[in-house]
């Protein structure tokens, strides 16, 4: 996850980052298809604002560098 300085909805600067926790697997549905390994699904950072609560998942740099090959994803233009 990269430098996450402030909360983009309220500002705040009371930010708190989880250890990396499962993005899928077992009876859960995958967040992060065909990111993970062989045996198991990729993992998110959460980062929680205490001021206002927005939780936000960040996935690791390890499944975004598989996202141009990963047959799951399809890339998207933004629209102006």
């Amino acid at each position: 996850m990269d430098s996450v300085a402030s909360c983009p909805n309220c500002r705040g600067g009371n930010l708190f980052r989880s250890q990396p926790i499962s993005a899928g697997g077992g009876y859960a549905p995958n967040y992060l298809p065909g990111l993970g390994g062989f045996f198991g699904a990729e993992k998110f950072e959460v980062v929680l604002c205490r001021d206002c609560g927005l939780t936000r998942f960040f996935a690791r740099p390890q499944a975004r560098e598989r996202l141009a090959e990963a047959k799951k994803w399809t890339r998207i233009s933004a629209t102006s």
